[in-house]
């Protein structure tokens, strides 16, 4: 009679213990058969978050798809108007700058205001004894400051750089001085100058100072015209010599270029500089250290698009 009681307690006790492990075997599974949810709609990055928000890494950018990788290890890119900051990539490491520098070496010379029709000469002591690297213009070379200061921009001639800062009142030794006080004079405080050539990796500057630098040098009409020249020629020694640029995108129908400096040395890596128009607004353009032969071109070629893409995806207009 006993056992009736005892194998009832025993079932539902079973039956209990059945029901609560299936239930958790619902709970635990649940959320295998739960899909992801996913967002249908993202806002695209308006470069106006960018700038008023602290700076977002170019890793983060990169990781939502907002920006291409660059090749270059430095980068900033910025209105000219507004001096707003669109995008930067390790923006204040300071690095060799190579041919860069010959922008501040066209501005100290111009500041001196010195006649542009005298004739210069081409010396031993405008020979690269840094690199070694070769020259077209022979020493004995004659040709007139303009033309110097031309083929330093347009072609960067370091014999015609050098053969400047040596026709300088007080010698190549003040000139040095001079670019030293006049990246003080701009706020470059990543900017130091060994040389006028840019053949030394002495010469260091950040992009954030390459910004300033080339919007201070956009001021002068005759680097504009001389640093995006396609090409010149000129009488070496009474024999025509056709020079070109050195920077191929000046020469591009898709570009509105104001000022352009290529550079390159091994410890500098592909450098470019630039003032264009990017969505129709005056913008400045720093890449720095591209190892590839053509990766600083294409670098700029991807922010030109990134730029134009955010503009269009913000009604035509890109705030900063």
């Amino acid at each position: 009679m006993l056992m009736k009681p005892i194998f009832k307690t025993i079932l539902a006790w079973c039956m209990a213990s059945a029901l609560a492990l299936g239930s958790v075997g619902v709970v635990e599974a649940a959320p295998v058969k739960k899909k992801p949810v996913v967002s249908k709609k993202q806002k695209p990055v308006s470069a106006a978050r960018v700038t008023k928000k602290k700076p977002v890494a170019a890793s983060v950018i990169e990781d939502e798809g907002l920006l291409p990788k660059l090749a270059s290890s430095s980068v900033a890119v910025i209105d000219q108007a507004t001096g707003n900051v669109l995008y930067e990539k390790n923006s204040n490491v300071v690095s060799p700058i190579a041919s860069i520098t010959k922008l501040m070496t066209a501005m100290v010379a111009l500041d001196a205001q010195p006649s542009l029709s005298e004739t210069l000469t081409i010396g031993d002591a405008d020979v690269d004894t840094v690199k070694g690297t070769h020259s077209r213009l022979r020493v004995g070379t004659q040709l007139s400051r303009e033309e110097m200061l031309r083929l330093a921009l347009m072609s960067s001639e370091n014999r015609a750089a050098a053969a400047l800062s040596r026709h300088y009142p007080g010698g190549r030794d003040a000139f040095i001085i001079a670019m030293n006080q006049k990246a003080r004079d701009l706020g470059l405080t990543d900017t130091r100058f060994a040389d006028p050539t840019g053949l030394t990796p002495e010469n260091v500057s950040s992009a954030r100072d390459l910004a300033k630098l080339v919007d201070a040098a956009h001021q002068y009409p005759l680097i504009r015209e001389f640093s995006t020249s396609e090409e010149y020629q000129v009488a070496v020694r009474g024999r025509p010599q056709m020079f070109h640029n050195t920077n191929a995108l000046v020469k591009s129908d898709q570009w509105s270029i104001g000022l352009s400096k290529t550079g390159y040395i091994s410890e500098a890596g592909k450098c470019l500089v630039m003032q264009a128009w990017v969505n129709n607004k005056p913008t400045i353009i720093v890449l720095l250290d591209s190892w590839g032969k053509l990766t600083r071109i294409a670098d700029a070629q991807r922010i030109k698009r990134w730029v134009e893409s955010l503009a269009a995806s913000n009604g035509g207009a890109l705030r900063s």
